[in-house]
């Protein structure tokens, strides 16, 4: 039994290590952290969690290598804080990497600590929020590093729509380090972050291309160009509060329901601007948007992806308090044609979507599918073939609103019946056709037109015939293609009360292994 003593001594041992643990890299570190306008990673994590929530793992854990010097960088937690707290009331395993301590390089003992945490989320059935800065893989481990970033991505794999996982970068993520973030569900990018496979130096000795980091990888790049990153945020408190708002349409796991909020809005609320959202001119470009925020419940939704494939929206938003999926063709960009980012961008929402139980509503106003060799020759056949097999996969309650056109095989792939939608409305200004009108009547009407004796008003003749007849809900509601037209005002009662009939819906696949989508 121990004396009282040595009791005061170990404890004062155990004190001192844990105040170093929150040091991290030690002051001057973390003032330098400050200078860049940087928080430290506890700071982070006081900002993302509930007060006194966290509950830390692993804060004393340090490498035991002493190569290049390593014996004497030994610091309690070894660059990274692991643990479990509460984003408003709701528990989450969170790990941040902590740059006041080498650079927050990643090594070994990171590695088991971000998947000692993994583990236990993955078992207790919560999400996994990661918050990245580290200037890479720590080089004096050599392969230990490299084999260490193995056991997170496979975890990733694992847990992958299981419990959603959200990944935040805060600072540089570079090499190896990037491929964590990619297989998670969200990247948020915030304050100076950027990510990249390949450095700047290695790009100019390469190739003599001269780029720096922001160029290469930084937010602007990954939000509006290459799609890695969902979110942006210009600070790192934006960026943190970000992360919670997307975490509150999202369940626990994946045999949850997303949290449902008490609705301020009334059920019957119709906004009678819908009845003149879309123009005159069959052409006439329009904001979906406006349509998204009138008819859910106001202030609620969240777009994601905005700059990146403008001609499609995705986001999520709520309806009498639910969460719910919003994917919609934007009139306002490229007509809402879909190329090949869109079909991915909407294609990769829809999956997200269904493995997290979260309803799906559809805005069709798409021509077609964007023509041209560029298109034909990157694979837009591969990729539209996404949408489809996103929409024919899903199982949650799937409704679909054709505001305007639905053309040719964007009809079919826009959550049409035939894709397993539950319901489709239609507005009276919708156009359902094999194809435009112009093209549809030179393709019928060819020889006609020839011989008319007078082949330009004989056209526009044809245009008005084909245009009564094809372009409206009406034929395609003949034939029970539309379960209903209704007046835009009434979209919203009309989703809500869907939706409850729908909310106990349960449908499943074939069993099997998994399927195999286009990728």
């Amino acid at each position: 039994m121990m004396t009282g003593g040595k009791t005061k001594l170990h404890l004062e041992v155990l004190r001192e290590m844990r105040s170093r643990a929150v040091l991290g890299g030690g002051q001057k570190r973390i003032d330098q952290q400050h200078a860049r306008g940087k928080l430290t990673a506890r700071e982070r994590l006081g900002l993302l969690l509930d007060e006194g929530s966290f509950q830390e793992f692993g804060a004393l854990s340090t490498h035991d290598l002493s190569a290049f010097g390593l014996d004497q960088q030994r610091f309690p937690g070894d660059g990274i804080v692991t643990g479990f707290g509460k984003v408003n009331g709701r528990r989450v395993a969170v790990f941040a990497q902590d740059f006041t301590v080498m650079g927050g390089s990643f090594s070994e003992v990171q590695s088991q600590k971000i998947s000692r945490i993994q583990d236990l989320a993955l078992q207790a059935g919560i999400p996994v929020i990661g918050l990245n800065d580290s200037g890479g893989a720590r080089i004096q481990e050599g392969v230990r590093s490299l084999a260490a970033y193995g056991e997170v991505f496979v975890r990733n794999v694992m847990a992958s729509g299981v419990i959603p996982q959200i990944s935040v970068i805060l600072g540089p993520c570079a090499g190896g380090a990037v491929y964590s973030p990619a297989l998670t569900d969200f990247v948020i990018m915030a304050g100076e972050s950027y990510m990249f496979l390949t450095g700047p130096e290695v790009i100019k000795a390469v190739t003599g291309e001269q780029v720096t980091a922001q160029d290469l990888g930084g937010s602007e790049v990954h939000i509006g160009r290459s799609g890695v990153a969902h979110l942006a945020a210009d600070t790192e408190v934006e960026g943190l509060a970000m992360t919670k708002l997307l975490l509150s349409y999202l369940p626990q796991n994946n045999n949850e329901e997303p949290p449902h909020v008490t609705p301020e809005d009334p059920v019957n609320r119709m906004d009678e601007a819908l009845n003149t959202l879309i123009p005159d001119g069959e052409n006439t470009p329009y904001d979906i948007r406006d349509a998204i925020e009138a008819i859910f419940d106001q202030d609620s939704f969240f777009e994601i992806q905005a700059a990146y494939a403008a001609n499609a929206v995705i986001g999520f938003a709520r309806l009498d308090g639910y969460s719910i999926g919003v994917v919609a063709n934007q009139p306002a960009f490229m007509s809402g044609a879909l190329n090949i980012d869109a079909s991915d961008k909407i294609a990769r929402f829809i999956r997200v979507c269904d493995a997290f139980n979260v309803p799906i509503v559809t805005f069709v106003d798409c021509p077609g599918f964007l023509p041209g060799t560029g298109q034909e020759y990157d694979g837009i056949i591969r990729h539209g073939a996404k949408i489809i097999y996103a929409y024919c996969e899903a199982t949650v309650p799937k409704i679909s609103i054709v505001t305007r056109k639905a053309m040719g095989g964007a009809y079919v792939a826009m959550g049409s019946k035939q894709m397993r939608n539950d319901i489709t409305f239609a507005w009276p200004s919708a156009q359902i056709a094999v194809m435009g009108a112009g093209a549809a009547v030179n393709v019928l009407f060819r020889e006609e037109i020839k011989k008319a004796a007078d082949p330009a008003a004989r056209e526009k003749e044809l245009l008005e015939e084909y245009r009564e007849k094809f372009f409206n809900p009406y034929r395609a509601a003949d034939v029970g293609q539309i379960d209903e037209v209704i007046e835009p005002r009434e979209t919203r009662p009309r989703l809500i009360r869907a939706l409850e009939v729908l909310r106990t819906k349960v449908q499943q696949n074939p069993p099997k292994k998994h399927g195999l989508c286009p990728v």
